[in-house]
């Protein structure tokens, strides 16, 4: 919820002539909030903080009927996807693809999120649903910060090709590693930025050793069909130490953001959040290939409302076909 303060950093952001995206970095809140506060006040022509606030006081103060709770059928379809491990966000948007138009089967994700907080406690555990932050109620965000570690030889992301950022080119990939508890497990994980698909990779006894690292990921890549894989952007960690033998077996070209960026790899650091729904932090890691391919499967075939609410499944097959044709 947006507090008075963060109306008024809005309202400077606005006469500062500055971009949403600017406003939401200065307030850490996501730049769609920001979008949606100003769209609802008058737009950035009209829009006045103490108003605003105002309003919002006024709007909590009335009592809303959620309709989650009147229609028993929608409520069912949401709790069933809830249920297999679908987000708020992803059963809104999914509900929207798959009828389109029809608004009896419209609900935001905003909605359904206000529905699960408003339930009893121990109400979510008894209807077998759990969202895959494990929270039961909201709670303010906190940044955090990762450790960087130099690399000999390095090229920086400052020299990967422009088209890279855009994500209309496809086969250029995000890694990282997931790291168990103690620090004594891991696994590392690959992520293709255009269509979002997963490869998880298992690491022998859990070791994340540079050569171990190696020997991992270009097993994995060996299995991969190269003409969708350009490009590799990883963080500094000394997993990578061998980055200059992996790239010229595997013919592959490896990147590394900058310390203390994990924006500069979103994609990855995102779908590694999604993987502690099976691994949380402090909890080892399995280094058995298969159960990994299981889980990158749940998640590939996740929607995502990046996605238009189609699957990265869905999405990389299409690349791979449409490549594969154009090589024809």
């Amino acid at each position: 919820m947006l507090t008075g303060g963060d109306r008024e950093e809005i309202s400077r952001g606005i006469a500062e002539g500055v971009d949403q995206a600017v406003i939401a970095e200065r307030i850490e809140r996501n730049p769609s909030v920001v979008s949606r506060e100003i769209r609802r006040h008058g737009g950035r022509a009209h829009y006045r903080a103490q108003v605003a606030v105002r309003r919002a006081t006024s709007a909590r103060a009335r009592p809303k009927i959620r309709k989650l709770d009147t229609d028993p059928v929608l409520r069912e379809v949401v709790t069933t996807k809830l249920r297999e491990g679908c987000s708020p966000d992803q059963v809104a948007g999914r509900l929207r693809h798959e009828r389109p138009g029809q608004q009896a089967w419209q609900v935001s994700h905003e909605a359904i999120y206000t529905w699960i907080y408003a339930l009893p406690t121990g109400e979510l555990a008894r209807q077998g649903i759990w969202l895959r932050s494990g929270r039961s109620q909201r709670r303010s965000r906190g940044r955090a910060r990762s450790s960087g570690a130099r690399i000999v030889g390095m090229r920086s992301i400052e020299q990967r090709p422009a088209e890279v950022a855009d994500r209309r080119v496809p086969g250029h990939w995000e890694g990282d590693l997931v790291v168990g508890k103690g620090g004594k497990t891991a696994m590392a994980t690959l992520v293709e930025r255009t269509s979002r698909y997963t490869c998880c990779v298992a690491l022998p006894d859990g070791r994340h050793d540079a050569t171990t690292t190696h020997d991992a990921l270009l097993s994995k890549i060996n299995d991969m069909p190269s003409h969708l894989l350009t490009s590799l952007t990883w963080d500094q960690g000394s997993e990578m130490a061998r980055h200059a033998a992996l790239s010229l077996a595997a013919d592959v070209d490896i990147y590394f953001a900058h310390p203390h960026s994990p924006w500069e790899r979103g994609t990855n650091e995102n779908t590694n959040r999604l993987l502690r729904e099976y691994f949380p932090k402090a909890t080892d890691i399995t280094d058995h290939q298969s159960y990994l391919d299981t889980m990158a499967e749940e998640l590939n075939n996740r929607p995502r409302r990046i996605l238009d609410y189609r699957t990265p499944a869905e999405v990389f097959t299409e690349l791979l076909t449409s490549s594969l044709a154009s090589t024809d």
